[in-house]
């Protein structure tokens, strides 16, 4: 009896193991706010009805679930908020043996190990993983705009031409409506003469 239990269990690591899981890479770098596209490779092509994965997120404090396909059909509810509305699939890869899962808007807290794990029904199971490390987004830097000598000294000369035009063009108008008062009262008095 003990042999027939033994004999059944290295079958059944011998079957599993001809199933094939890889990452296309081991590990992401990328920034917050940035998109990033996360791929594993299967050695079997399949119908999507024969699928089923569970890609996890492993931090030291957490497990999140990233992305759950059962019989070719996603199941968002059982993703961790977190990633809610971020995750993309491509279905077409899928049948071709790739899962490509799109992650956008990139947080800090994405930063931890993938799994995915991927079982064919009557091909197997198998899972690997990858690291994605996300940094704080860069600061950007003020533009500062070098101004030299000579540029000062013309921006003075305008500002001091464009004063001068501003006070003859006020002056102007003083005198003009001045003027526009002063003739009403000087022609009402020649008129009385």
């Amino acid at each position: 009896m003990i042999f027939i239990l033994l004999l059944l269990l290295f079958l059944t690591c011998c079957v599993s193991g001809t199933f094939v899981v890889n990452v296309t890479q081991a590990s992401y770098q990328a920034e917050e706010n940035q998109n990033i596209t996360l791929e594993w490779t299967f050695s079997t092509r399949t119908s999507l009805k024969s699928v089923y994965i569970v890609c996890e997120m492993f931090t030291e404090t957490r497990i999140s679930v990233l992305f759950h396909l059962h019989q070719g059909v996603e199941s968002p509810e059982s993703q961790d908020p977190q990633f809610a509305g971020r995750v993309q699939w491509d279905k077409d890869v899928l049948t071709e043996g790739r899962l490509t899962l799109h992650v956008s808007r990139l947080r800090t807290s994405d930063s931890g190990f993938y799994v995915c794990d991927i079982l064919i029904k009557s091909e197997g199971r198998n899972s690997r993983r990858c690291w994605l490390n996300v940094t704080a987004a860069a600061e950007p830097r003020p533009l500062t705009q070098t101004v030299k000598p000579h540029q000062k000294i013309q921006g003075i000369i305008a500002l001091y031409i464009g004063l001068g035009i501003s006070a003859v063009a006020l002056l102007a108008l003083f005198v003009s409506l001045t003027l526009s008062f002063l003739r009403p009262v000087y022609t009402t008095g020649i008129e009385k003469a």
